[in-house]
């Protein structure tokens, strides 16, 4: 059966007023000038991979920085462990169970707008998977038309993702999209001049991402007598992993041979992504806006945390894992926390505390009601979000949330990796966070097709390490609930078992 994305009529929804948040009176006087926002998206970095993260490989000072002058997240998530969908959370405020946009389109520039479940299968595969939404239809009220018809200019600049045009970030409210590319990454040597993603661009011997944060830059300067909302999605430290050699040697040189985070491309990256998160932050000090601006960091997912052969990884350091999560379990495509939890940090001037830490839940399609919130926006129609106002947490009064839904009707990634907890069966999962407890749901594991249940407890077993579906029936059953109740609710597509499967015998 074919299930049908819920859509949103922009028609129906329209901007009454602006009434302007005084940053620093903090008193909400009508005279202040419009909040300006810079919202900076990581792709594929993990939850330990910064210095304020705590790793002690990675040089990552600008975003040390950025964390002392608000607040850090350490229990930040995105909906699905995929970057497409975590981003459509970002844009839309609602779940990519709800929206279909469950698994990304890798390369093939499918237009497919209705979610669903594939009827047939190969022999070979266990299970009937859903067939997800692959644009970002227009349908749909954006974060970047809320900032235009607020009266924010508006500037998108890197990986989108979302769909070519008449998906493209100039038909969801941008006036600006550089490289104007629906690429899922910069593809092979692309992070090195010719891009392929950007041609007739650049100059032998320039960097991808320098050259996109340059042309933020700009957008920064020219903008700095009106609002301006800032779209910043870098493709740092996606695939392929390129560093600059100069980089690759000094960290080859401080790698402890003994070490989890130890691969010196991979840092490389990481501190191309801080550099590019320190031109904007300099910027705004030069153009005198900075004690007005949002600034918001975070990542769409966690990270490949296994070996990867040549040609998207230097051979010379094809046997070294990108990175490490642990103490967290499992990475980049995984319901796990390694693939889910994300850094996260939001400096929002006169709000958040500097240096401040924060240990509330939050999730990516909290934004979109946060901005709303906190900018004062009033919308006659305001959408159903599935995201809350980060409100009494950005101003330290309580919590916003206590459930985290996680939706990935497709394989994960099962690739070995080092201090890996133990082998799971990659099949299709959903899971549900609720307060400290965490339960996930692999469809259709059984071959009579029944589920497969395992029970966390994250405030004592951050690394999942003990199952305890076996030792908490009324947790599990209650929590078994739950989770069926928010999947219903979103009509999410359920996978099935394939009933042509054939296993081939040892």
């Amino acid at each position: 059966m074919v299930l049908r994305t819920r859509k949103i009529c922009i028609g129906a929804i329209a901007i009454v007023a602006l009434v302007l948040f005084a940053l620093v009176a903090g008193d909400g006087r009508a005279d202040e000038k419009p909040v300006n926002v810079v919202f900076i998206l990581a792709d594929d970095l993990g939850w330990t991979d910064l210095g304020c993260y705590g790793s002690t490989f990675h040089k990552t000072p600008h975003l040390d920085a950025l964390a002392q002058r608000g607040m850090l997240f350490n229990q930040a998530y995105v909906p699905n462990p995929l970057c497409a969908p975590a981003r459509s959370s970002i844009m839309t405020g609602l779940n990519p169970a709800r929206t279909g946009m469950t698994y990304p389109d890798i390369g093939h520039q499918t237009i497919t707008l209705e979610k669903g479940l594939r009827q047939q299968a190969g022999p070979n595969e266990p299970f009937l998977l859903a067939e997800p939404v692959t644009c970002l239809s227009p349908d749909y009220f954006t974060l970047g038309q809320a900032f235009k018809q607020a009266g924010y200019v508006t500037g998108h600049f890197g990986k989108w993702h979302l769909g070519r045009p008449p998906f493209s970030p100039l038909e969801h409210g941008f006036d600006v999209d550089i490289p104007h590319t629906n690429a899922p990454g910069p593809l092979l040597h692309g992070f090195f001049h010719p891009f392929p993603i950007w041609p007739k661009h650049g100059e032998p011997g320039d960097h991808l991402e320098d050259l996109l944060a340059d042309e933020a830059v700009k957008f920064l300067h020219e903008n700095r007598d009106r609002p301006f909302f800032l779209n910043y999605w870098a493709f740092q430290v996606h695939s392929p992993w390129q560093a600059k050699q100069q980089q690759i040697a000094q960290y080859q040189a401080q790698a402890d041979p003994n070490a989890l985070q130890r691969n010196p491309v991979y840092a490389g990256m990481v501190e191309s992504l801080d550099d590019a998160v320190g031109k904007l932050v300099a910027a705004l000090e030069k153009t005198g806006v900075i004690d007005r601006t949002v600034i918001v960091f975070l990542s769409d997912n966690g990270p490949f945390v296994a070996p990867h052969p040549p040609p998207v990884m230097d051979p010379a350091f094809a046997h070294i894992p990108p990175t490490s999560v642990l103490p967290l379990r499992g990475g980049k495509q995984t319901v796990y926390e390694g693939g889910i939890r994300v850094p996260q940090i939001i400096v929002w001037p006169g709000v958040t505390p500097a240096g401040s830490v924060s240990h509330a839940l939050t999730c990516s399609t909290d934004f979109f009601p946060t901005f709303i919130d906190l900018l004062g926006w009033d919308f006659s129609q305001a959408p159903d979000f599935d995201g809350v106002s980060l409100r009494p947490v950005l101003e330290g009064t309580g919590e916003a949330r206590d459930e985290i839904l996680c939706h990935f009707p497709h394989r994960q990634d099962t690739r070995p990796y080092e201090g890996m907890v133990a082998p799971h069966t990659g099949g299709p999962a959903a899971s549900l966070r609720q307060g400290d407890w965490k339960i996930i749901r692999f469809f259709a594991e059984h071959q009579d097709g029944s589920d497969r249940f395992e029970l966390y407890h994250l405030g004592e077993d951050i690394g999942q390490r003990r199952d305890l579906s076996g030792t908490q029936p009324e947790r599990l059953t209650q929590l078994r609930t739950l989770l069926d109740q928010r999947l219903t609710e979103m009509q999410a597509v359920i996978p099935k078992r394939n009933p042509a499967f054939r296993p081939t015998m040892p």
